[in-house]
């Protein structure tokens, strides 16, 4: 998120791709309406079903699943052809646009109408609207990111933000919107598998920058893996985990795991049964030697799963129970005091590991950062931790996230605009909850990502120069005047290291510093180059271009490309997927192989929807075991427009069976509604305890069944994986319905 919730509030127009903030975040969406009612902003929503947001939004486009990117390009189109483009930034802080004006100029209105279903009319007065009221707001959710494709859907969005020169300005910028409140954090904290903490690589570089900074040895760190390249190579993905299990298996995608399968499974609070591929899910569960459930309520995985030994339910605390940091989405932290201690046998989440590492061997390793700061014989729980990563992480600047700044915060959480941000009283000077970066234990925070217009000291910065000096002979470095207000270098500039900062900040550094500086601003644990560059009033990650062309992925500019399950066979011969790739993130992965294997819109011929109820969350475990939550949605349905339903023979209520090309099926309640057209069904993602219409409810442990169970979206939704993170295809599959 660039900006943040409440500068939503300075928007004039506020586009949304795939989001349904008024269910999803109905605190957050209230940000939403007041911007209608203090600018008159014009909310505009893209989205497959008429969701409650829609029902708020000016304009509404009922697109077709999986065709984003060319509803962008048509928006892109006619930005060009009527010159309402930011001409200046993007030739100032933009590389690669003309690419991407050569690619928009084929998607014509007629053409977009073709591939989405959105009229050219709609088109036509969508774009203008937005393009006409800046600042404009681009928000999106998963809706746009659970796509083979959704990577470029993802650099789509903001490059039709960076046409329109909305980056970087108050009530502008791309605002992704997190599912939970510390999604953000434990992405910062890369609880992934292809980076370390703070987005740092999995280079020898980095890992010898860890071992330092955890003051363990770089050898028993090394020793740690099966070898060295191990120690370099990215995981499995939580989206495709089954895969390590079953990988080789019965003629399963193949596996590159240094010789070996997955035999056991540590779950700590995440509803594995929200995954897609539920089928896949259960056999490699029952498949495991070990599976290790560490969450306050009963984690349906060991509803789902068959095996009946080494199965181990561990009771975690709650929030209520714990104390710490939570990263918000618009990247600002809050600290959460403990209510309560932990109930009967409860134990938080560090105290579960922390007696894991007592057991593995390596307690000592793990909790050695902690101590480092102030050189402690013993650490204090989470305040330490919260020092620790603050001392550590660098790229995203994490410096000034200290314990006793963050609680200050949350004491004083009154003393902050919740438009600005800004804190008045004895926080003036301070944006709540200091969203990073935040350079130095002395820095404002960042509110707004990308602004030139304050300086680099009041959260001001350019784009990160992350890509090298030049590419094709082109200058990356931003144009001149670009820089951040009050810059001793008003042009563009590179990231600043131990041999260019004197250059760059035309400052001389005496001995003593030169010998304590690190080797650039991300490995700078004196912190001398971020104070430096505070003085000077520059990024220590310099000022360069934004990249609308990526020459390292696959696509360099976003393209469209049909999801494997398409309902269009003769778009997906125009618009065919990438290439099957071997090794992706351990597992071979198929893309063309599916989607040309047959015509799937013949036996599958409906578009399937999931999304999310303002009741229930993620895979619904602690919602359904509350009566009251429960009562408002007790059984799992299907919402089905009452003309397809006819063509079925299907009345209002009856069950019905929803098959999946993966040869899966459901059986929910069907429930008539025109929030969904006669080609497209919707059903939520929150139900688990009946798999392919058998009822698992014994299985739960006395007294811990929940007050509503269903069948699990995700044992119907399709095989696909985005090309570049794996996200799973979850938003534009097919099915095939049949009455019970």
């Amino acid at each position: 998120m660039t900006n943040s919730l409440g500068d939503i509030q300075n928007a004039k127009a506020i586009i949304i791709f795939g989001a349904n903030p008024a269910v999803n975040h109905p605190v957050g969406f209230g940000h939403f309406l007041k911007a209608k009612e203090r600018n008159n902003a014009q909310i505009i929503v893209v989205d497959p079903r008429m969701t409650k947001t829609a029902a708020k939004a000016d304009m509404y486009a009922q697109i077709r699943p999986g065709t984003d990117i060319p509803f962008m390009y048509g928006m892109l189109h006619l930005i060009f052809k009527n010159g309402w483009d930011d001409k200046s930034f993007v030739s100032d802080r933009v590389y690669g646009m003309d690419e991407v004006r050569k690619e928009a100029k084929k998607w014509t209105p007629e053409k977009v109408e073709d591939v989405t279903g959105v009229s050219k009319e709609l088109l036509m007065q969508i774009t203008r609207a937005y393009a006409k009221a800046t600042p404009g707001t681009l928000i999106w959710a998963m809706g746009l990111t659970q796509h083979s494709i959704g990577s470029s859907n993802t650099r789509m969005a903001p490059i039709l933000q960076l046409a329109l020169g909305n980056m970087g300005v108050e009530g502008g910028g791309c605002n992704i919107l997190r599912g939970h409140d510390n999604v953000q954090g434990a992405t910062d904290m890369c609880c992934l598998s292809h980076t370390l903490p703070g987005y740092y690589g999995l280079s020898k570089g980095s890992w010898g920058y860890f071992a330092k900074s955890w003051g363990v040895d770089f050898d028993w760190l090394k020793g740690r893996f099966k070898d060295e390249k191990m120690m370099s190579t990215k995981g499995f993905t939580l989206a495709k985990w089954y895969s390590g299990v079953l990988g080789g298996k019965d003629g399963e995608d193949a596996i590159s795991n240094a010789g070996t399968n997955l035999k056991a499974l540590f779950v700590m609070g995440n509803g594995i049964t929200s995954i897609s591929q539920q089928a896949k899910v259960k056999e490699a569960l029952d498949n495991l030697e070990l599976i290790v459930l560490a969450d306050p309520f009963v984690n349906e995985a060991a509803i789902l799963t068959d095996k009946q030994d080494d199965v181990f339910i561990l009771p975690a605390a709650t929030q209520f129970e714990t104390s710490g940091s939570v990263t918000a989405t618009n990247r600002s932290a809050q600290w959460r005091y403990k209510v309560v201690e932990p109930m009967y046998e409860s134990k938080p989440d560090h105290e579960i590991m922390f007696e894991f590492a007592k057991r593995l061997g390596f307690y000592d390793e793990y909790t050695k950062g902690m101590l480092i700061k102030e050189n402690k014989k013993a650490f204090v729980f989470p305040d330490d931790a919260t020092d620790e990563i603050a001392r550590i992480i660098k790229t995203i600047g994490l410096t000034g996230w200290t314990a006793k700044r963050l609680q200050k915060h949350t004491d004083n959480w009154h003393m902050f605009d919740e438009v600005s941000l800004r804190g008045a009283g004895p926080m003036k000077g301070e944006y709540y909850g200091l969203p990073w970066p935040c350079w130095t234990e002395e820095h404002s925070g960042s509110p707004v990502l990308y602004n030139i217009h304050r300086s680099v000291k009041e959260g001001g910065m350019g784009f990160r120069n992350r890509f090298g000096l030049e590419h094709d002979g082109v200058d990356l470095l931003a144009g001149k005047g670009s820089a951040p207000a009050h810059s001793a270098n008003p042009d563009g500039y590179p990231e600043i290291t131990a041999k260019n900062i004197e250059a760059v900040l035309g400052i001389t550094l005496t001995a003593e510093e030169k010998a304590k500086i690190g080797k650039n601003w991300k490995v700078d644990t004196s912190n001398i180059i971020a104070e430096k560059c505070m003085e000077a009033g520059i990024a220590p990650y310099g000022n360069a271009k934004a990249r609308a062309k990526v020459w390292t992925f696959p696509d360099q500019i976003p393209m469209h490309r049909e999801p494997l399950h398409s309902p269009r066979a003769d778009l997906a011969k125009e618009y065919p997927t990438y290439k099957d790739k071997p090794n992706h993130y351990r597992t071979d992965t198929k893309y063309l192989s599916v989607q040309t294997e047959k015509d799937w819109s013949k036996e599958f011929p409906i578009n399937l929807v999931t999304g999310r109820l303002v009741n229930l969350n993620g895979a619904g475990m602690e919602n359904r075991a509350s009566k009251y939550l429960a009562a408002l949605t007790p059984e799992m349905f299907c919402d089905i427009h009452p003309d397809l339903a006819f063509n079925l023979g299907i009345k209002n209520g009856n069950m019905i069976w929803i098959h999946s090309p993966e040869g899966t099926k459901i059986k929910v309640k069907a429930k008539f509604s025109y929030s969904v057209g006669p080609d497209r069904v919707f059903i939520p993602f929150h139900f688990a305890g009946v798999f392919q219409g058998e009822d698992l409810s014994h299985k739960y442990p006395d007294g811990t069944a929940p007050y509503a169970v269903g069948e699990s979206a995700n044992t119907v939704t399709n095989y696909g994986y985005d090309i570049v993170t794996q996200i799973p295809e979850t938003k534009a599959g097919l099915c095939r319905i049949e009455k019970a």
